[in-house]
């Protein structure tokens, strides 16, 4: 079980590095990168709350290293992901997982975000500046993350490969 959980986080890293070309929103400092938020949905009902931390670290990490992320990608994501794998280890539902990924993301995380822009990356703005974008983001994010659950539900998909 142990190697089908990190291969299947090394393919969502996989998938949330690559896509960082393809998909964000570029707001200020910020880039809003919904496929992140759909990943921190996936592996915290999939893989449980500390690999979704991993997952979100190593894909901010990386994205910063190549080039296409930024550092407020680091609280946004982690938090969000750490709350969404709380909440559902806590209810086992699955929009309680999206519920905290938006909560962690776009609330704590976009506040968080203030203190790393204005003190790390020398940018002025405001402390509520990050939270609507991080709200618009993650609201997206955890919906796609939501639905394919559902999906992955009804097919069956989860119990035939164990995760």
């Amino acid at each position: 079980m142990q190697t089908k959980k990190l291969t299947f986080s090394a393919l969502l890293v996989a998938i949330g590095t690559i896509s960082a070309n393809l998909v964000y929103i570029p707001v200020g400092a910020a880039k809003c990168f919904p496929v992140q938020h759909t990943i921190n949905v996936l592996s915290a009902v999939l893989l449980g709350p500390w690999y979704g931390v991993a997952n979100a670290f190593l894909i901010s990490l990386l994205r910063n290293i190549l080039g296409t992320g930024s550092l407020l990608a680091f609280p946004g994501s982690m938090i969000g992901a750490f709350i969404a794998g709380i909440l559902y280890l806590k209810f086992g539902r699955k929009l309680f997982a999206a519920a905290g990924e938006i909560f962690g993301t776009g609330i704590l995380g976009g506040l968080l975000a203030f203190p790393i822009a204005k003190f790390v990356m020398g940018n002025d703005a405001a402390a509520f500046y990050f939270v609507v974008p991080f709200l618009i983001s993650t609201i997206g994010g955890s919906i796609i993350g939501y639905v394919i659950l559902g999906v992955l539900e009804k097919s069956h998909v989860l119990k035939k490969t164990g995760i």
